[in-house]
């Protein structure tokens, strides 16, 4: 064996290396967390059914796949692919962006193009996401920063965290931020992955613009369900 053929890079490292690469690294794992952002919406809105449907979801989540797996194990699985889904986007998203910076190290001498407000703030919005999954964790959870949390009753659990100012100012601006995400992210990943042309781009911008509306009030529809009393 030669040294070249040694020392030659693999097929998935050159992938991984390549601006290509990481931009459909970036729209696979997107995908992945608005799947499960669309599944978590939905189990949200069932706290309007009341604590006792609420509670029982939350004990039916632990249970899931039992006895083929044991108590919790697909939580865990999901958690797994989740935590690989964002780390794996917020490298190549880092990444990219240190590409872009050292590839126009000075400012424009003309005017930059107009942009939608999503695309100028993906990597803030992005940021500002990460941090709520962190406090969100701790919060409803582990109930590490959650005075009076009670282990397995979800539902008086996220109504103690919306009866606070605080909790709902955090919670609003993330799925606010959210929902710009989704809106650019969507139809980005589309692109990349070579779903979009000019036959279907206008639809997969009317579908994106849907489903971050949707989205976004879904999850914001809770706070302002505790904050009203419909929730309580």
């Amino acid at each position: 064996m030669t040294l070249a053929t040694r020392t030659s890079p693999s097929r998935t490292r050159t992938v991984w290396d390549s601006t290509v690469g990481k931009k459909a690294v970036m729209a696979a794992s997107g995908l992945v967390m608005i799947g499960y952002l669309i599944v978590h919406c939905l189990a949200n809105v069932k706290i309007y059914f009341g604590a006792g449907d609420f509670n029982a979801y939350g004990h039916w989540l632990r249970t899931l796949g039992e006895p083929f797996l044991h108590r919790e194990w697909f939580l865990w699985i999901t958690r797994v692919v989740l935590l690989a889904s964002v780390i794996a986007h917020g490298i190549c998203a880092y990444q990219l962006s240190r590409r872009d910076i050292k590839a126009r190290p000075n400012k424009y001498v003309h005017q930059k193009p107009r942009v939608s407000y999503a695309t100028r703030t993906m990597r803030w919005g992005g940021v500002i996401l990460g941090l709520f999954v962190v406090w969100h964790i701790l919060d409803i959870t582990t109930g590490t920063v959650h005075p009076g949390f009670q282990e397995g009753h979800p539902y008086q659990n996220v109504v103690g965290t919306f009866s606070h100012w605080y909790g709902n100012v955090i919670y609003i601006t993330a799925m606010l931020a959210m929902g710009l995400h989704v809106r650019h992210g969507l139809w980005s990943a589309a692109q990349t992955l070579g779903l979009s042309n000019k036959t279907i781009d206008r639809t997969l911008k009317i579908t994106a613009n849907g489903l971050a509306l949707v989205l976004t009030a879904g999850f914001i529809s809770v706070p302002v369900g505790v904050m009203t009393g419909v929730v309580s």
